[in-house]
């Protein structure tokens, strides 16, 4: 059984459209050629620098709670491998746009090349910056929906103020274990939270 048939079939990947990108943005992409090996195996891979290409099931679970839809703007913190915000640039669509924001600038470089692969960065379907992901990209924002791939030790209030009332956000929270949290802005000053415990991430580092 290949992989994305194992995320459908544990009730991980459920929306046909997160599974269509799922099969057209493969993982193998936007790993080091060292582990494109294992691109199909469900745990995290290194892509260098303390960092990881995140295992497939836990991104398949953020993304199908974020429910990103056609024509979205969306934050991706913590780009890393450049995975995320392929699978969420083409979620969105031709009409949506993803915004990476990535502190380590060896890694911006690398994520934003392999996006290009698809076309998602000359398209201006999704652009790279790099910067301190806490504080988010306010000039850009409200943002419909923002993805944080790393491990905040609390939430990021600059994140909570750039989300778009009736929008989602998807974040880990804890140190040494983490919950994904299910953040929904319900108005100027209302959040409601879901968490989801068991997980593991590297640590959301300010600057």
């Amino acid at each position: 059984m290949d992989l994305i048939q194992e995320l459908i079939k544990e009730g991980y990947l459920k929306t046909p459209r997160i599974i269509k990108a799922f099969r057209k943005i493969k993982r193998e992409y936007f790993t080091l050629s060292k582990s494109r090996e294992e691109a199909e195996a469900n745990y995290p891979l290194s892509i260098g620098y303390g960092q990881t290409i995140s295992q497939p099931l836990t991104v398949a679970f953020m993304i199908e709670l974020l429910n990103p839809q056609p024509g979205e703007k969306i934050l991706d913190v913590g780009s890393g491998s450049g995975w995320t915000t392929a699978l969420l640039a083409e979620i969105v669509g031709p009409e949506g746009k993803v915004y990476a924001i990535e502190r380590i600038p060896e890694l911006k470089a690398f994520g934003e090349a392999n996006a290009t692969k698809f076309d998602f960065v000359t398209s201006k379907r999704a652009e790279f910056f790099i910067g301190d992901g806490t504080k988010g990209l306010p000039e850009l924002s409200p943002f419909d929906k923002i993805h944080v791939g790393a491990a905040a030790a609390e939430i990021p209030h600059p994140l909570l103020a750039q989300l778009a009332i009736g929008g989602k956000m998807v974040i880990p929270e804890g140190i040494e274990s983490q919950d994904i949290v299910l953040v929904e802005r319900k108005g100027p000053n209302e959040y409601k939270k879901k968490r989801f415990p068991g997980f593991l991430f590297v640590p959301l580092i300010p600057g």
